[in-house]
């Protein structure tokens, strides 16, 4: 797994709208980047946005982009996935609400949003939230569930299989570096098939190239990976 591969080549991107590769997901970026507009928009619709897929859709990188894109701007936002304990109170000058792996919410997690959900619907605030399910599905209290999937609701689909190979083959001529046919197949049958691990990936394999002065091959992700 690339979380195991610990070198110090540099953070990889910053999650961006710019920089989601959004194939059969075109209709979900094309309405996020609607909403966000251009620096200085104070006139966001508060309709709530609700994205749903596996974990290789990128719900958590759209998330984390709107999340960057709006701090770039200058504005604050709430901001609650499964993993956060401490969780501030409700701030009345967020931009917005995002609620990243609600499926995964807690009992107490669960009336936090739902807590937050109420104060940004009175206060006409967006709230952006993404799961692994639909709305419908979502193991979750009857109140948070319905306010989820009472705005937009977009079906994210993974990255097809001819799709994830133009993706790392751009991204690699981007960075001046030729991935054969036979790296590729390696880097797809060997690692994790999610886009964001194979840009981590291809992240660390020009860094650790360019720290031995060699062509990226297998014999050099396999040194990269023994000497991780």
């Amino acid at each position: 797994m690339m979380q195991q591969l610990v070198l110090d080549m540099g953070l990889p991107a910053q999650p961006s709208l710019e920089n989601y590769f959004a194939g059969p997901n075109a209709a979900a970026l094309a309405h996020l980047k609607l909403w966000l507009g251009k620096p200085g928009n104070s006139l966001r619709s508060p309709v709530a946005t609700y994205l749903w897929g596996d974990s290789a859709c990128g719900k958590s990188h759209l998330l984390e982009a709107l999340r960057a894109a709006l701090q770039g701007q200058g504005a604050s936002v709430g901001w609650l996935d499964a993993s956060v304990q401490m969780v501030p109170e409700f701030d009345e000058s967020w931009a917005c609400v995002l609620m990243d792996d609600v499926h995964a919410y807690s009992s107490a997690q669960q009336e936090i949003a739902f807590n937050w959900f109420v104060h940004a619907q009175t206060l006409q605030i967006a709230v952006l939230a993404a799961g692994s399910l639909p709305p419908a599905d979502l193991k979750l209290r009857d109140d948070l569930r319905t306010r989820l999937g009472g705005g937009h609701v977009f079906a994210l689909q993974p990255l097809r299989e001819a799709e994830r190979r133009a993706v790392l083959r751009q991204s690699a001529e981007a960075r001046g570096i030729v991935l054969s046919d036979e790296v590729m197949d390696f880097m797809l049958t060997r690692f994790s098939r999610d886009l964001g691990n194979l840009m981590e990936l291809l992240d660390l394999m020009d860094g650790y190239a360019l720290q031995t002065q060699r062509a990226i091959t297998i014999p050099l992700i396999k040194a990269m990976m023994d000497n991780a």
